[in-house]
């Protein structure tokens, strides 16, 4: 199996473990090799990357969830979007897409935009917190399994990433009978889904379980 090392291409013999792996590219199945720190797995037919391991994977994660709390914050205190229209102007901050919804009799489209938009994405940082922080300091998280399976069920709700496309599309359409203004929350908020993006792609659930194995000891 190809295997690369920083990009670089290389032949390596590994311990197999019997669990198999099917290419999502070209279906062909492998078998799931032991890599160490910095390797990819690749399709031996595509090459397609099946799987990785990313060095520091669960200290690179800690550091961008707290990031992304960091933005989550300061995105939650100052206006995204800033309007002016025939001398009266108008600002909106992160929530109030939610309650304008809620306000107009629309509680189920206003809970769903809450939710996707506020409760999600500020779990996921929390448990993502809660998780690797303990372990950091040498101790056990509380009911990492659980912990695990909620961040699990929230992944697919914490939708900032259309979020941002709405505010896109929004200042676009807007932008031709009024004047709109880029408020410093957005920025923060960017920041905020860039460093969840990040926490998402470094974390490796194998170092989760293998550190929770040592931390029993």
């Amino acid at each position: 199996m190809c295997f690369t090392r920083e990009g670089v291409a290389i032949e390596t013999d590994f311990s197999y473990t019997d669990a198999l792996l099917a290419c999502p590219e070209c279906d062909l199945i492998h078998e799931v090799a032991e890599l160490e720190d910095g390797e990819q797995g690749r399709c031996i037919r595509c090459g397609a990357i099946l799987f990785m391991k990313h060095r520091n994977s669960l200290d690179r994660a800690l550091a961008f969830a707290m990031t992304g709390l960091l933005f989550f914050i300061l995105a939650n205190m100052y206006p995204l979007l800033t309007f002016e229209l025939d001398g009266r102007s108008q600002s909106n901050r992160l929530i109030d897409g939610a309650i304008a919804f809620m306000d107009a009799g629309y509680w189920e489209l206003g809970l769903v935009v809450f939710v996707s938009s506020v409760v999600a994405p500020l779990m996921v940082l929390v448990i993502l917190i809660t998780l690797l922080l303990p372990m950091r300091l040498n101790r056990f998280p509380i009911n990492a399994q659980g912990q695990m399976r909620l961040l699990s069920y929230l992944r697919p709700w914490a939708m900032s990433e259309i979020f941002i496309l709405g505010i896109i599309v929004a200042f676009v359409k807007l932008s031709d009978f009024a004047d709109v203004g880029l408020g410093p929350s957005l920025v923060a908020f960017v920041c905020m889904v860039f460093a969840t993006v990040m926490a998402y792609i470094t974390l490796d659930d194998e170092a989760i379980w293998n550190r929770l194995k040592e931390l029993k000891k």
